[in-house]
């Protein structure tokens, strides 16, 4: 008998494991028929117990109007839609409330009913007995169903091998977060206790039957442990400097580090692992957060329409999901490449469908360098803001390419800023890069030329208006982006997951590193506050050494450098060189009311001189003669002197004192 109740036990839960959810339809249904239950019991105790007067209406009728009643507010508290073995206090509250609002609504009938036929559906005594009893056994209920759950796992689930973790923090979300993993079916973690963040009398106790562990206690001796191996964060609820000790702490131990998420987000995704998920290089890398004025911003933006070019690219896109958060006319997504600016429309629609469905989203497909064709989008919409961020980007590929580099970025740039400029936009705002300064390829030379032309428009533009309003340029220079397209982090993640070599192009070439969101707040903030014709650079932090890097994410995947994973030194590519800068020996920095903007001090141009010689050189580009194209850049950009590649023949042919010096003033 004893071995016929332990099958059929564990052939029961093995069908709960199949089917661990029970449909929100059977949960609302079990508690309306709590309501019925309690009802009855109520009815009896008041008219049968107290003899209470009874209003004339049949049993059935007063229990109709109670379940209609508690089911409305059991559905608009969504009190059925929790997992019940996850039953947390919050979800006892929902219950309570509901179960609170639906007797005050039966009460105030009762009142009328009183005034009107001078008789009562209930005494007032038994809206309280009927609360205490729904609420009663509605807990009951949700109780039996954990413990229940809780004792058939123990017993009867299949054994599996679990990492033994600990949860940085002793909120209520991360104390039920906790007992979600150690009851789920796919996630091979098993939560041992918790870490308190702050020194409290909670140290040294327990939760949920878990243990308390101090934050020093455990970071301090967490080279010598080896009763867990990995700990769970909840980044929302750390500060940037608390989360960086714990992650550098983490991979010098190798102690591996998972970021969580919210519980509420966990419990409507029905504990999906995708929401558990390894620390990434990115958080190593990260500083503390960017602040900007962020009220000045949706203030001077109210009511306008913004056109974003590039909108389906790493910044553009960013910008775009940035700019969406104030209260715009009109967000037009302009890019050539079909498929990505697609699926920004769908999730952007999505969005503002939630958020803010009077923003009218507008996605183009148009190419810069069609002046007609661009033309016809800045006659059709009128922007009062563009962000320009259509460019190609990859050095190595346009070293090969320059013809075409010419054509996108300078032609395409330069038929925006002239529309912009036609049709009276408020600002336009460039986003250009480190490789301008100094540049050794042709990417970096094709933005300084852009730069350049929008820097001798915008003086132009101040001399001849004086009293005028017209479209204020703002240029904003910025080096590498993590998680862009391109971005170094992506090929490396992909190589160790190969199984190596990770390939580095030289042991001691250096980059600076910003994160997509914090590089667009700030093009934002420097769109506002810019007056026309400034370079905005940003403070990108301490350089990283990209072997360094490279280190660290074969570490963060848990194996060891040059042992596991080997690094190897490919030499520097066409076009490429040891690091980056912000600003020419000769240009100074001007700090802003933003401490991580300062406007450099750059030289400018005479307009009609520089106008002559794009002109010229876009009319070359259009040729492919890629020797004669450079040799124009060259001219225009006498600081750019090529690294690796087969135009540095050119740079003996040049005197640097060349006529667009001579122009400058």
């Amino acid at each position: 008998m004893h071995t016929f109740f332990i099958k059929i036990t564990s052939l029961l839960f093995d069908k709960i494991e199949k089917q661990p959810f029970i449909p929100r339809i059977m949960i609302l249904g079990i508690d309306m028929a709590c309501v019925v239950v309690s009802f009855t019991l109520t009815y009896y105790i008041c008219f049968d117990l107290i003899k209470a007067q009874v209003l004339p209406l049949p049993f059935f009728s007063k229990l109709g109007l109670c379940l209609v009643i508690h089911g409305l507010c059991f559905i608009a508290f969504k009190t059925y839609q929790n997992v019940l073995r996850h039953t947390s206090f919050r979800d006892i509250l929902r219950i309570l409330v509901a179960v609170c609002c639906a007797n005050m609504l039966l009460f105030v009938i009762n009142g009328i009913t009183d005034s009107h036929y001078h008789k009562l559906i209930f005494p007032n005594i038994g809206f309280l007995i009927n609360l205490a009893l729904i609420f009663g056994m509605n807990i009951v209920f949700r109780v039996c169903v954990k413990l229940c759950f809780d004792v058939a796992k123990k017993h009867y689930g299949k054994q599996k091998t679990l990492v033994p973790s600990l949860i940085y923090g002793v909120s209520a979300s991360n104390v039920n977060l906790a007992e979600s993993i150690n009851s789920s079916k796919t996630l091979l973690f098993k939560v041992i206790g918790f870490i308190i963040s702050k020194e409290s009398n909670a140290r040294n106790k327990t939760v949920s039957g878990l243990p308390i562990y101090g934050k020093d206690e455990i970071l301090d001796n967490m080279a010598g442990q080896d009763f867990y191996r990995a700990i769970l964060i909840n980044p929302a609820e750390m500060d940037w400097s608390e989360k960086q000790t714990l992650v550098n702490k983490c991979m010098d131990c190798k102690i591996d580090l998972f970021s969580t998420t919210t519980w509420d987000e966990w419990n409507r995704k029905k504990g999906d692992i995708r929401h558990l998920n390894k620390v990434k290089i990115e958080d190593l890398l990260e500083r503390p957060p960017i602040q900007i004025d962020i009220e000045s911003i949706a203030r001077n933006m109210a009511g306008k329409t913004v056109l974003v070019t590039g909108a389906a690219g790493s910044i553009g896109s960013e910008v775009v999901r940035q700019i969406s958060n104030f209260p715009l006319k009109r967000i037009i997504m302009l890019d050539i490449a079909e498929s990505p600016l697609y699926q920004l429309h769908l999730d952007m629609k999505e969005k503002l469908s939630d958020k803010d469905p009077a923003i009218d989203c507008v996605a183009v497909i148009c190419n810069t360098r069609q002046y007609d064709q661009l033309k016809r989008v800045f006659e059709k919409y009128k922007p009062d803001y563009v962000y320009h961020a259509a460019a190609y980007k990859h050095v190595p590929l346009m070293e090969y390419h320059p013809c075409e580099a010419v054509l996108t970025n300078v032609m395409g740039s330069k038929n925006a800023v002239d529309l912009a400029t036609a049709y009276g936009a408020e600002a336009f705002v460039m986003i250009s890069t480190d490789k301008a300064v100094n540049p050794t390829n042709v990417m970096g030379a094709t933005k300084r030329v852009t730069e350049i032309y929008i820097q001798s428009l915008s003086k132009r533009l101040r001399e001849e208006n004086l009293e005028q309003k017209h479209t204020r340029f703002i240029i904003t220079r910025f080096g590498n982006v993590l998680g862009s397209n391109g971005s170094v982090i992506p090929l490396f993640e992909n190589q160790i997951q190969k199984g190596g070599p990770i390939t580095v192009t030289h042991s001691d070439i250096i980059r600076y590193f910003m994160t997509i969101p914090e590089a667009c707040r700030l093009v934002l903030e420097a769109g506002n506050f810019g007056k026309g014709g400034e370079v905005f650079v940003f403070d990108m932090g301490d350089p990283v050494k990209i072997s360094d890097l490279a280190e660290k994410m074969i570490r963060l995947s848990g194996l060891e450098p040059y042992k596991d994973i080997d690094i190897i030194f490919t030499g520097l590519r066409p076009g490429e060189k040891l690091f980056e800068e912000l600003l020419y020996d000769k240009e100074t920095m001007i700090p802003t009311s933003n401490p991580k903007i300062m406007t450099g001090a750059i030289r400018e141009y005479d307009y009609q001189h520089v106008y002559s010689l794009v002109s010229n050189l876009v009319t070359k580009a259009y040729t492919c003669d890629h020797m004669e194209t450079v040799k124009i850049m060259k001219k225009l950009v006498p600081e750019y002197i090529s690294q690796n590649s087969v135009y540095s023949m050119l740079d003996n042919n040049f005197n640097q004192e060349d006529e667009i010096s001579r122009s400058a003033t």
